[in-house]
């Protein structure tokens, strides 16, 4: 698998995967290289038991974007599969899929895409949309992110029975069992926690969580403008920021404004996060809206984002009303919306039961586990499965 870079929230998934695979009599190798320029200020890059990073070039073209070749193709060339990102940028997928195309299985490995399935987080573009469809279609598979990415591949003529879906998502069994620690008088958990709630005055009913990338798609100044507004309705209302970023200039400038509500936690990953959910009421996220559905899930701190056009894929995960809420894009309704939510305990209780109830639906567990099917079944069909015809 070539991955651009290792986030935190990748390893647990990784290593759930490489055992599964080996159980199978499969090896695993992810292949990647450091985080991009544009999510290294995140802090989050990691590694795990199968990974191995590689050198990247990278060449800058005009308007932000950027060329990447990562070197693979040696280590490639004796694998039975690989599955690349589901992305136009990645130049090692050219040559790699010229050398399936057409060649008898066992000269050449199979070529899958794992990937979102469309463009979800910014303005499609016609031509490129064009050109990644039929990009993804040269691949023997394709893995989903989610199932609005399946049907989207599909109907781009993909065949949807070599499609995965595998309900993108983070080490949730973790994460939720220790936020129910949080819960119980002398675990860890709950000493953070009391800590937590002394050390900043946190009130409960007035607490508010944001958990993620501090940079340009979460939309930092919406978020903060947003924090004032609340607090001129709720006095004692707290906003805890908890992440990393090109954007931390502007959390820590607000934190240190004296009797503002902001509080700036800095990054916090995996089962850490825990004690923040427990001492929080809400999730606060105006811009995009990804992994944090989960989070917000295994922390029973439901999600109030806008109907923001540009969310990613597991924005699918919420259903406004029932686990989440999601507000007109502009800032007087958003904070209008999360204030009075915060002022009807039994409305924001639904959701937090709700939140609950979703957490095994969504685990790094399960999404191995399709994974691995999935991957299994592509290499049969490419005729390299070990257990092919067992």
């Amino acid at each position: 698998m070539v991955q651009p870079y290792v986030p935190g929230y990748r390893t647990s998934f990784f290593d759930r995967l490489h055992a599964r695979l080996a159980f199978e009599g499969v090896d695993l190798e992810v292949l990647h290289g450091p985080a991009p320029p544009h999510q290294a200020a995140r802090g989050d890059a990691a590694s795990c038991c199968c990974a191995s990073e590689v050198p990247v070039r990278r060449l800058s073209l005009p308007g932000g974007r950027s060329l990447h070749w990562r070197r693979v193709r040696r280590r490639a060339a004796s694998a039975d599969l690989v599955v690349l990102e589901q992305a136009l940028h990645n130049l090692e997928a050219y040559p790699l899929l010229l050398r399936s195309a057409g060649r008898p299985a066992d000269s050449a490995p199979g070529v899958a895409f794992w990937g979102h399935g469309r463009t979800y987080t910014k303005p499609p573009n016609r031509l490129e949309t064009a050109a990644k469809s039929a990009l993804t279609r040269l691949g023997s598979w394709f893995f989903a992110y989610t199932e609005g990415g399946a049907a989207h591949v599909a109907s781009r003529g993909f065949p949807r029975d070599r499609i995965t879906v595998v309900r993108n998502s983070v080490d949730t069994g973790e994460l939720a069992a220790a936020r129910a620690r949080a819960a119980l008088p002398g675990t860890a958990e709950s000493t953070e926690a009391a800590l937590l709630r002394r050390r900043y005055g946190l009130t409960g009913g007035r607490t508010a969580l944001y958990l993620g990338g501090l940079d340009a798609p979460k939309r930092i100044p919406f978020l903060l403008d947003c924090a004032d507004r609340i607090a001129a309705e709720l006095p004692g209302f707290r906003l805890l920021v908890a992440g990393d970023g090109a954007d931390r200039h502007l959390v820590d400038a607000a934190a240190s404004r004296p009797g503002g509500p902001v509080i700036a936690v800095g990054h916090t990953g995996g089962t850490g996060t825990a004690p923040l959910g427990a001492v929080s009421d809400v999730m606060l996220m105006p811009g995009r809206v990804g992994l944090c559905a989960v989070d917000s899930f295994a922390l029973r701190t439901p999600v109030v984002t806008t109907d923001w056009p540009w969310h990613a894929p597991e924005f699918e995960y919420l259903a406004d009303g029932r686990n989440a809420l999601v507000t007109p894009d502009d800032p007087a309704a958003y904070a209008g919306a999360v204030t009075a939510l915060l002022r009807d305990p039994a409305r924001l209780e639904a959701l937090r039961t709700a939140c609950g109830d979703d957490v095994p639906a969504y685990t790094t567990e399960g999404m191995a586990a399709r994974f691995c099917d999935g991957l299994l079944k592509a290499m049969e069909r490419h005729q390299r499965n070990p257990h092919a015809g067992t």
